[in-house]
Formats: C-alpha cells, sequence, structure tokens
C-alpha cells in the first residue's frame, strides 16, 4: 500500500534508537524527508547518515528535550531545513517509574512538557501543511503503563496525562485538518534498550515479564513504528484522537 507519504516531512524526536530510529528509517522509506533529535550527538549523525542512503532529506540534532528554548529551537531550525513540517513525532520518555517527586519530576519535564513544547512550536508548521495537502498529523508515543495502576506509580500516570493532552490537541485542530493521536506499546525489546538491559541484570524478572505476553514475546521497534508511521499518514486521514494500544494483547482493558 502506498501510504502517500513520498515527499512530506517528519520529525522525530528520540530518533537514535530503538522506536525513534525504526520510526524515521519508516519514514524514510516510504519516500518522506525526516529529521531527528536525541540527547547525544554521535548517535544522531550516524542514523542521519544511515536515512540519507534512502533517498531523503535527513537532518539531525543534539538536543536537551526538557529545556524548552532547545526543542522549539529545534523543532523551528528543522522546520526550515525541511521546508515545512508535515508530521510531528514525540517519541521521549524519563522512564522513572518511582512515586518519589524526583521521579515525578523527570516524567513531567520528559515526556509530557517534551510532548506540549514540541507541539506549540510546531502547530504553525502543521497548519501550513494542512493547508497545502489537506492533512497533517501528530502521533505521541505513550505506554500501555497509561491504562494499568499496580502501584502508585508517575510514570503510568504522566503517560495517562498524554492521552488526555492529545485528545484535546484532536478536538481543537480537526477543522483545520491537523491530526492527533497516541500510540502506546507494551514490552518493547531491542538490544540496548529498557528490556535487554533487564534481561541482563535480573533475568528471573525478565522471564516473568515475558511469561506475561499472550503472543509468547515482546514487540520489536519496527512493529511499533509501522503502525506510528500508518497513523500518521494521509492514509488514516479521517483518524484523529485515538490511542492505539500496540502490545500484543497484554493488557486485559477492553477497548471501547
Amino acid at each position: 500500500m502506498d501510504l502517500k507519504l513520498k515527499g512530506r516531512r517528519a520529525i522525530i524526536t528520540g530518533g537514535s534508537k530503538g522506536i525513534g530510529r525504526a520510526i524515521a528509517e519508516t519514514f524514510a522509506e516510504e519516500g518522506c524527508n525526516v529529521a531527528i533529535c536525541a540527547r547525544n550527538p554521535d548517535p544522531v549523525e550516524a542514523v542521519v547518515g544511515a536515512l540519507a542512503t534512502r533517498g531523503v532529506s535527513a537532518f539531525g540534532d543534539a538536543v536537551d528535550i526538557t529545556d524548552e528554548g532547545a526543542l522549539k529551537g529545534w523543532v523551528a531550525h528543522a522546520g526550515e531545513q525541511l521546508g515545512g513540517i508535515d508530521i510531528l513525532v514525540s517519541n521521549v520518555g524519563a522512564m522513572a517509574i518511582g512515586a518519589d517527586r524526583d521521579s515525578w519530576q523527570q516524567n513531567l519535564s520528559t515526556d509530557v512538557l517534551g510532548l506540549v513544547h514540541m507541539v506549540d512550536a510546531g502547530l504553525p508548521y502543521l497548519e501550513k501543511a494542512a493547508e497545502q495537502h489537506g492533512d497533517a498529523s501528530i502521533v505521541a508515543i505513550g505506554s500501555t503503563a497509561s491504562a494499568t495502576s499496580p502501584e502508585p506509580s508517575s510514570y503510568g500516570a504522566m503517560k495517562a496525562a498524554m492521552v488526555h493532552y492529545i485528545k484535546g490537541v484532536a478536538k481543537q485542530n480537526a477543522a483545520r485538518n491537523i491530526r492527533a493521536n497516541i500510540v502506546s506499546p507494551g514490552m518493547v525489546y531491542f538490544e540496548g534498550g529498557v528490556w535487554h538491559s533487564i534481561e541482563q541484570l535480573a533475568p528471573d524478572f525478565f522471564k516473568t515479564s515475558l511469561e506475561k505476553n499472550p503472543m509468547g514475546r515482546m514487540a520489536t521497534p519496527q512493529e511499533v513504528a509501522s503502525a506510528v508511521v500508518f497513523l500518521a499518514s494521509p492514509r488514516s486521514a479521517f483518524t484523529t484522537g485515538v490511542n492505539l494500544n500496540v502490545e500484543g494483547a497484554l493488557t486485559e482493558r477492553v477497548n471501547y
């Protein structure tokens, strides 16, 4: 299926590894020009080089997402480099699991405000793109932790806040053909990722967690990326305000 993304322009935070890198690569494979950012410059440079081999324009920078000015400046710079922005993907997470004050602050500053500030900076570009093409989109990466609460968790609560925020953005911008959705993965395994580290450091806990997956495995970054790119594409032009779980039936939640 042609996702009608050729020549479109997408920006992705947290794009140097895992889910973010898979998203950037999938957009590039569809002919979409891409800008990424992450905290460390060397991985960003390596990914940008790899993206450019796919025949698209690629751009990247090292950015601290918790720095509002730096993040908004990067969005503007990316928009200038790409000649506009059609798609905005917020893929960042502090992964602070506790309920202490520091964990709350880390998750708020990174996950929630990182999304809010990116959207604030990107909306003028998305509005122009929607006027030009009839569709522009925002996709945030959430977590199935937003829908479960076995114990107090700042991480789950902040991911839930993202779902609420995205729904509001979708309602506010629907008339302008700017869509906003959130993709909530379950457990995602890749080398260098959280579950890879847990597998090495706490193998018994990893085994117990793996057994919770009805499909007998965790997701790959590509499986999440494929959902994100389809949802962001004009092929999903009437889908907005949705929280899409990509979790292999991990949760028991019924999505009415």
